[in-house]
């Protein structure tokens, strides 16, 4: 199939020399949910803003349905629908009102507008409340508004930076089921930018792991966790001679001094093999502290590729973002 975006060693710098997007190869094929999948702060929404040309790149290319992100800006944003995170209908107006705002944009005649809005408010279930004003609408009804509202002009490509952000999860879910029925009976190319592992897991036909601006992998979601080869069984011991002698357990795929005392040991099916890991510490009089038993998911396998999870990527990058604030203010 024929790649609707490709990406040259696209790179983005920052003033301070922040690299927050490193030489950024792919290639996102016509008619796929394709997801970047990271931490706030690992490149996700700069690569969205250059591709959507709202940013220039500082070295690097990138071809969006066949225009240069450089030299074609006009004509890329003519077919590509933007959601941002940070909602942009206007409070003031009635959800078709701001539709037909839109519309505006694109020189829509009125009457095709018009029709093209009635379908898309029956496509997200707002068609009683599409006469109300904004500020009356739930979360999650405005995170819809502002979903469509991307479509009124019928793009090639749609963008959802973080589309479920600050949403609960039984409205999240929701949303999940409108943006998989939009590309269904539509057919756009959806890129989809998120840090809830489930949410990428559930949309995406492939999945970009992205890291400190680089993307580290990509693949199907099934082909990224049966990557792994097994469950992963973390031991975490009292002291430093029970884990140099854990670590001589050699029935595994794979076992690794993970820090902090805690061994992470692969092996095909812990089902059948925690008796072995068992036995083995029993007979050298190993104590676990604490155990976990764990299947293949997507935060395995961005452990696997970042050497952390997900969640304490956005720990980490939370502490730095706040020790940066308070260089600024010193």
């Amino acid at each position: 199939m024929a790649a609707i975006i490709e990406t040259k060693d696209l790179t983005k710098i920052y003033h301070g020399g922040v690299k927050a997007v490193d030489n950024l190869n792919i290639q996102i094929e016509k008619g796929e949910i394709y997801s970047f999948l990271g931490p706030n702060g690992a490149g996700k929404t700069t690569t969205i803003n250059m591709l959507t040309t709202r940013i220039s790149p500082t070295s690097g290319t990138a071809s969006v349905s066949g225009f240069d992100i450089r030299k074609d800006s006009y004509k890329i944003r003519r077919i590509i629908g933007v959601v941002p995170q940070d909602l942009t209908t206007d409070e003031d107006l009635s959800g078709y009102e701001n539709l037909m705002m839109v519309s505006q944009f694109y020189d829509i005649r009125r009457q095709d507008a018009s029709e093209k809005i009635d379908e898309l408010l029956r496509l997200v279930d707002l068609v009683d409340a599409s006469r109300r004003l904004v500020r009356t609408y739930s979360g999650g009804m405005r995170k819809r508004l502002e979903l469509i509202a991307g479509l009124v002009h019928e793009p090639e490509i749609l963008f959802l930076d973080e589309p479920t952000l600050g949403l609960d999860v039984q409205t999240r879910t929701q949303m999940w089921n409108y943006v998989r029925d939009i590309q269904e009976r539509v057919g756009i190319t959806i890129i989809l930018t998120s840090h809830y592992l489930e949410e990428v897991d559930a949309l995406s036909q492939r999945i970009s792991i992205i890291d400190h601006g680089k993307v580290l992998v990509t693949d199907t979601s099934r082909n990224l966790k049966s990557s792994l080869k097994g469950d992963t069984v973390s031991l975490t011991f009292g002291s430093r001679e029970d884990v140099d002698a854990m670590m001589k357990f050699t029935i595994a795929n794979e076992i690794k001094d993970a820090g902090d005392n805690t061994v992470r040991i692969r092996i095909e099916n812990s089902d059948s093999s925690l008796p072995e890991i068992m036995r083995f510490m029993t007979e050298r009089g190993l104590i676990a502290t604490r155990m976990t038993v764990t299947k293949p998911t997507l935060d395995e396998v961005f452990m696997e590729y970042t050497g952390k999870y997900i969640r304490e990527a956005e720990s980490t990058d939370g502490k730095k973002m706040m020790f940066n604030l308070r260089r600024l203010r010193n």
